[in-house]
């Protein structure tokens, strides 16, 4: 007999979820081939606004105006902090290798169960700590000293994990909010900053039609990306979920040989390892979502 086409399905759940990590690894991607050509901020700009436009053209009209909240400034300030990230990892992209660049935003889980203690009053266990300083020791080995990273591109992707830490932090202070709502909210935020900011960093050569394409691509991958984001946590426990969420890390290291011939030398896989062991180890002890790079 089958289940009710309503009802939770684990197995759909996580299909779900590997496809949204799939689709937040491939714009990392896409963003990373087009800010070697243009502003970031355009190409963000583009990004929000195709996201945007798709959520105005498919959400059902009648709940358009049920998209208010009780807590607006929290609200508010999540989507500042997405638009913040989103720049902040554009800008890494733009100077480091896909997968590498990946993995220090991936410590936005690792400082979250740090930060959770002071901010959220909850308890820091022995287990916890120790994940979270493995974390960070993976982290010195991917930019460690003599490496061949960017110094710049590194100092953005580790903004860019501390502003998501922040974006995480708030997602699950507001996790009784519509999901469309906290969608709709960041599309409008970063399709608004963007657009302001554009005028100011416009450049690069006029797109070819393969160009344009990819540009609009990013909003399609991010909405899509979101939504099956949200699908997944209806199908399946966020425990059974959340050690999911390093397989971007995965998604990265396959792209970013396959589109960009990049091979993480061995010292900064062991890196990479020891950060998704060190976050799935918080996500086992936590039970909760933690986000992805959503950038």
């Amino acid at each position: 007999m089958n289940p009710p086409a309503d009802s939770p399905q684990p197995v759909r759940g996580v299909l779900y979820y590997i496809g949204a990590l799939l689709m937040f690894a491939w714009l990392d991607a896409t963003t990373k081939v087009l800010t070697a050509h243009y502003p970031v901020p355009l190409v963000a700009a583009v990004r929000y606004g195709t996201q945007l436009t798709l959520m105005m053209a498919l959400l059902p009209r009648p709940r358009r105006t049920h998209l208010t909240s009780t807590r607006p400034g929290l609200v508010a300030a999540r989507s500042v902090c997405l638009v913040i990230v989103t720049l902040f990892m554009g800008l890494a992209l733009s100077r480091l290798p896909l997968a590498e660049a990946t993995s220090i935003v991936f410590i936005a889980p690792l400082l979250v169960a740090l930060l959770s203690g002071p901010l959220l009053g909850e308890r820091l266990s022995t287990g916890r700590w120790l994940a979270v300083i493995g974390g960070f020791l993976g982290v010195l080995l991917i930019i460690r000293p003599g490496g061949q990273l960017d110094v710049l591109g590194v100092l953005f992707a580790l903004l860019a994990a501390l502003c998501n830490a922040a974006y995480q932090l708030l997602s699950r202070v507001l996790n009784t909010e519509k999901t469309v709502n906290l969608l709709y909210h960041s599309a409008l935020a970063g399709a608004v900053v963007f657009t302001m900011i554009v005028p100011f960093t416009f450049g690069g050569p006029p797109p070819s039609l393969f160009t344009a394409l990819l540009l609009l691509s990013l909003g399609v991958s991010g909405g899509l990306g979101h939504y099956l984001f949200t699908l997944a946590f209806r199908d399946a426990p966020a425990s059974q979920l959340a050690p999911l969420t390093y397989m971007q890390l995965l998604w990265a290291g396959v792209i970013g040989l396959m589109v960009f011939g990049q091979l993480p030398d061995a010292v900064s896989l062991i890196g990479m390892l020891i950060i998704a062991v060190s976050g799935i180890s918080v996500a086992i002890r936590r039970p909760g979502p933690v986000l992805a790079d959503n950038s």
